[in-house]
């Protein structure tokens, strides 16, 4: 590889990413850090949570995983983002109307209980956590890769410029980065995929191009269904786990309204239509060009990086590869920024007073915490698309079950709230962590342990549903409004004092905690 070009694309990345970033200095307000003071437009929103969304599993482990395993690993780019069409369908508008900061807000605002809150601000701080960490495990891979530096130089030095970018600007500042990170990102994929093609079609040939080799092609046997199973299990995953990623939900509290936060998600799913096409490219192409499972899942993690110089030799595959290292790069700052975000907006509305400087101090743990993981794990063999794909399975295991029975079903108490993250969110942390640690093998255990959506996801409904029926009488009395105002139009839900308020400035609409804090 051509370190020295490398190096430039990434040095530009981190430049253009401090630079836009200082768009955030106007921030001053809480608001302005927490949600953007709820003024930004659906089509830069859609932009900016594509950016966010489109992380490291996404721009080098699907690749790897379908150059390593072949076309069940298809099912990665299509869960990711079908779940934005769950999210469309049942919780985009109505957790918008909501009003809240953070999905701790909303649990508190529509059940009126600090336990509901607690559990649910210690969940947003472990799957933002844990998600940070393959992100920047995936940034020292990456470094190592394009310019043979130290695995901890890249796992350093995205932390320090997304804790940068966070602490000067907040939410205001973030947006406008992840909005044109998400274009780079495209760009980045797109050129180098379509030259590709036109070498693998014949059409262009440059010099010293290899010839594609055969891919054998496994013999068909029998799993007892374990192989059935883990494809849905992942399916489930994906499909409901979407909407419990904190960075992910604390995207829909920047809009102005409901239909706006429609309108985001609308422009999403075209966003990550296109995308997703492009790394089935990379995907195929490896297994061509380079057949055979790689030594280890997370090597596997390095085939976009590798493939444009391997099928274009010379001055014009080191610029194609410099372009794919740039977006990997831009993949890294736009997903932990995000997640830092989220993870510092609860922290500081709980432990540090919830105004900016409290929201500066909980940005540091949000990121070094995580950073000091990666450096610790830096050596694990998993792929990044498999690391985040058990996290999925944390997040659709506590907050999709409290979203979804919080915004649809009446009589949700609080300790059902509470029994059900508990039971879901445990069951899957600990299937998490077993996987992590080899535990289970080949067979069922091994099976269920490294895709537990299938079951841990029913079981927190389950208990989140039988908790709720067997405390009937904490049904919190205000539920019957505040269903009203998820479900309503703004303009229909607020009352009168509400409405010129809003007509006079949208971003007053603040969730309940607010009145009793007086930070927002």
């Amino acid at each position: 590889m051509n370190a020295p070009a490398n190096l430039t694309a990434v040095l530009l990345v981190v430049a253009v990413t401090v630079g836009i970033g200082g768009y955030g200095l106007r921030s001053r307000s809480t608001p302005d850090f927490y949600v953007a003071s709820r003024t930004v437009s659906p089509l830069r929103n859609a932009a900016a949570v594509s950016g966010e969304y489109v992380s490291a599993a996404s721009y080098l482990g699907i690749a790897g995983l379908l150059a390593t395993y072949g076309s069940t690993m298809l099912w990665y780019g299509i869960g990711y983002t079908a779940g934005y069409l769950v999210l469309l369908v049942l919780v985009a508008a109505p957790l918008r109307r909501s009003g809240a900061y953070t999905v701790s807000d909303f649990a508190e605002a529509r059940l009126g209980s600090m336990a509901v809150r607690r559990t649910a601000t210690g969940f947003v701080v472990l799957i933002g956590l844990l998600y940070q960490v393959p992100q920047l495990v995936g940034a020292g891979l990456a470094l190592h890769t394009a310019l043979g530096a130290p695995a901890w130089s890249g796992t350093v030095l995205v932390a320090v410029v997304v804790l940068v970018s966070v602490i000067t600007g907040g939410m205001r500042s973030v947006t406008l980065v992840q909005s044109v990170q998400y274009w780079l990102k495209l760009t980045a994929l797109a050129v180098p995929a379509l030259a590709l093609l036109l070498v693998w079609r014949g059409v262009w040939h440059p010099a010293g191009s290899p010839s594609p080799l055969p891919v054998a092609h496994a013999a068909g046997g029998h799993d007892g269904g374990q192989g059935l199973y883990g494809v849905y299990s992942l399916m489930v995953a994906l499909f409901l786990g979407t909407m419990g990623l904190p960075h992910v939900t604390a995207r829909f509290y920047t809009n102005p309204d409901g239909r706006a936060a429609r309108r985001t998600t609308v422009g999403v799913l075209g966003l990550l239509g296109v995308f997703y096409l492009l790394p089935e490219v990379y995907g195929g192409l490896g297994r061509l060009y380079a057949p055979g499972p790689a030594a280890a899942d997370r090597a596997a993690d390095t085939e976009v990086l590798l493939l444009p110089g391997r099928l274009v030799p010379g001055s014009t595959g080191q610029l194609l590869t410099a372009l794919v290292v740039a977006g990997a790069f831009a993949a890294f700052l736009s997903t932990c920024s995000g997640l830092a975000l989220s993870v510092a907006a609860v922290l500081s509305q709980d432990l540090f007073g919830g105004d900016v400087r409290g929201f500066r101090r909980a940005a540091a743990p949000a990121v070094l915490v995580p950073c000091a993981i990666a450096l610790l794990l830096s050596g694990s063999g998993m792929s990044v698309a498999h690391e985040v794909g058990l996290i999925f399975s944390v997040a659709a295991s506590t907050f999709c079950p409290l979203l979804v029975l919080g915004i649809w079903w009446r009589r949700l108490t609080a300790a059902g709230a509470v029994a059900g993250m508990l039971v879901g969110g445990g069951l899957s942390a600990a299937a998490l962590t077993l996987t992590l640690l080899g535990v289970g093998g080949t067979g069922w255990a091994g099976a269920l342990l490294a895709e537990p959506a299938a079951w841990s996801v029913p079981a927190a409904f389950l208990t989140m549903v039988g908790g709720s029926l067997l405390t009937p009488g904490r049904v919190p009395a205000a539920a019957s409004v505040m269903l009203a105002r998820l479900h309503l139009p703004e303009a229909l839900a607020a009352g009168p004092a509400d409405r010129s308020a809003a007509d006079g400035d949208r971003s007053s609409a603040v969730p309940a905690r607010s009145s009793r804090g007086g930070h927002h």
